[in-house]
């Protein structure tokens, strides 16, 4: 058993982040942020600020949420057709050893991308095998998203597991954060693979 599988086989289930822990979507993040701008500008509304999480945040407060997610999530779903697999993405399509003590963990999604960019790019890669369809929670899943630990709650629910026997691995400060406010146990996707 690898190192990898050692440190997961502790866990009743693993929720992994999507982009840039088990794939890299194709989207320019820029150009979505100027999408997002151009919401704004059509419906001749200052934008409180350029950064493109930030237009997300503040556009309920403009009464224009609907737009500004769907304007993101083009860019999304596009970019999980386009995406590329990342090594934790290989090692989780290639699985573990079939009804041996140590096979994977149960595992789910979690991802401040839309949940339909989400699920094309789990098809896309060939990852439905080793995660749930169940657990694939995107930003739009549940009413709030990452950093705060609803979307990560709400994946490890869907598995059936409890937080305590939950291991969240991602990429981002962000992810780290949600763990810890979720009382899950947190791992850097590059650490894991160093193991």
């Amino acid at each position: 058993m690898s190192a990898v599988d050692s440190r997961l086989a502790g866990y009743d289930a693993v929720v992994y982040d999507l982009d840039g822990t088990l794939v890299e979507l194709a989207v320019d993040w820029d150009a979505v942020a100027e999408s997002v701008l151009d919401v704004y500008a059509e419906r001749a509304l200052i934008p409180p600020t350029e950064e493109l999480w930030g237009l997300l945040g503040a556009a309920d407060d403009y009464g224009i949420r609907a737009a500004v997610e769907e304007a993101i999530a083009l860019h999304e779903r596009a970019g999980a057709r386009e995406s590329t697999r990342l090594p934790l993405g290989d090692r989780l399509a290639a699985g573990g050893p079939e009804g041996e003590v140590g096979s994977p963990p149960s595992a789910g999604v979690c991802s401040l991308n839309c949940e339909e960019a989400c699920r094309i790019a789990v098809e896309t890669h060939g990852l439905a095998d080793a995660i749930d369809g169940d657990a694939v929670v995107g930003r739009d899943t549940v009413g709030s998203h990452k950093p705060d630990p609803e979307s990560l709650i709400a994946a490890i629910d869907r598995l059936g597991a409890a937080p305590e026997d939950s291991l969240f691995v991602g990429d981002s400060r962000r992810d780290a954060v949600a763990a810890e406010r979720g009382g899950v146990d947190f791992a850097w996707a590059a650490d894991l693979l160093a193991e």
